[in-house]
């Protein structure tokens, strides 16, 4: 991996190399842009791809879907859905699915708002209700891996916050996804994938009904569309690729650290993996173990390429330069192997999730801990939050006034409405004068 010193190169080369692309400035590989004039007949860039899907989706409904699943995936498609049936899978993999679904169950129950109401004057109150959305899709992606987990950590929220129904789309709807999916009580999976499931759900076709939120992560066509449908139905977030960071000190277990980062390496050749410690002894001892470890993963190769491009070690001068550097990156998974970390957690300010401690690794929270898995990336920790209980809730305010709390408002009211040039506003409160 390559190493840096801060105060070598200064703190603004480092601020350079820890600013992550956007998710909308990845470039799509020669491969794949050939594969995409193959199918589209020119040379079209991800964006312009995305909004012709959605455009013909829109459009043409099921006969769009079945034609684009045919031309990218090489899939027949006749009818989208899936049994929910009872599968067979090992039974080992069922128990260890059960055990995740409770603990993620019994963590999202400790988010649930209430409804409130405060009476104010005579008889005259303010409230707030909380109300689940009515139906959500879910995306599972199905390329180079299965991911189970993601049904239970999109799934199991929305079930907590009492959405009615939610329905499922995955390209690869194998055995333990199903199992996934029976477990999380999904309502309806559908067999289909990329932007063209992405619209489907946001407009509704004749075998897809619309929906009013569109959660989980997938590729940059995947990304894209969510972010071109919003508006007509909400979203989670703009996923991009997988990252850790690691603030490390001079403690920290070297095999442990390289470990951690491949871990999130692993997922995809965008994957970032990035440390940053006060040794510089450690840091070459982490790198050699990343280069070791590298030799015996079945993905070599893709963490391979994550590694050499988006790997980095920077050696900073002390815990609190790592901080702030941490929390300029804003990762999606921030590890903390030092020593004391909750004596570091109150400076933490921007990171999707936080693990605290050598036996507090990133996978804890991918698989069983029980918080959520659905992180912001890209920086956008700043902003975005965990996907949690409130991503499937909507609030909506109560107001009920007195005819007497009223007419003790009204003067106030008509002056704030004329000084806006409203008077229809102001009429309709003289009418009850």
């Amino acid at each position: 991996m390559r190493i840096v010193n801060a105060k070598k190169i200064g703190r603004g080369e480092v601020e350079k190399l820890l600013t992550k692309k956007s998710f909308d400035e990845v470039t799509l590989s020669p491969k794949v842009r050939a594969a995409n004039k193959k199918i589209f007949g020119e040379d079209l860039s991800a964006i312009e791809i995305v909004r012709k899907i959605i455009s013909d989706v829109r459009n043409f409904g099921d006969a769009a879907v079945i034609d684009y699943t045919k031309k990218i995936d090489g899939v027949e498609l006749k009818n989208f859905s899936v049994e929910l049936e009872e599968v067979e899978i090992d039974p080992k993999i069922f128990a260890s699915l059960k055990v995740a679904a409770e603990n993620i169950r019994r963590f999202h129950l400790e988010q649930l708002p209430k409804s409130w109401i405060t009476f104010r004057g005579e008889n005259s109150l303010l409230g707030q209700a909380i109300i689940p959305l009515e139906r959500v899709g879910v995306y599972v992606p199905g390329g180079t891996a299965a991911y189970p987990s993601s049904v239970l950590m999109n799934v199991i929220p929305a079930k907590v916050a009492g959405v009615r129904e939610v329905i499922m789309c995955t390209p690869n709807a194998n055995k333990t996804v199903l199992a996934a999916a029976k477990i999380a009580g999904v309502d309806k999976i559908f067999k289909i994938g990329g932007a063209q499931s992405i619209a489907a759900m946001a407009f509704g076709t004749e075998q897809i009904p619309r929906v009013n939120k569109i959660v989980g992560p997938g590729n940059i066509f995947v990304t894209l569309a969510k972010k071109e449908v919003f508006g007509h139905c909400d979203i989670d977030m703009l996923a991009g690729p997988s990252e850790i960071l690691i603030v490390a000190d001079e403690s920290a277990d070297p095999i442990f650290a390289a470990a951690d980062l491949l871990s999130q390496a692993e997922h995809d050749p965008l994957a970032c993996s990035i440390l940053i410690t006060t040794s510089p002894t450690l840091a070459e001892k982490i790198s050699a173990e990343v280069d070791a470890q590298l030799e015996n993963l079945p993905r070599k190769e893709i963490a391979a390429a994550a590694i050499e491009r988006n790997g980095l070690i920077v050696v900073a001068e002390n815990l609190d330069e790592a901080v702030d550097f941490a929390n300029f990156s804003a990762p999606e998974h921030l590890e903390l192997l030092v020593d004391a970390p909750f004596n570091l957690l109150p400076k933490i300010k921007n990171a999707g999730a936080i693990f605290l401690g050598a036996h507090s690794p990133e996978p804890l929270g991918d698989y069983l801990a029980g918080a959520n898995h659905v992180l912001p990336t890209g920086g956008t920790a700043k902003f975005f939050s965990v996907l949690n209980v409130e991503t499937f809730l909507k609030r909506t305010s109560l107001i009920s006034y007195s005819k007497k709390d009223l007419l003790g408002a009204a003067d106030d009211i008509i002056r704030l409405a004329e000084a806006e040039g409203l008077d229809a506003h102001a009429e309709a409160i003289r009418r009850r004068q």
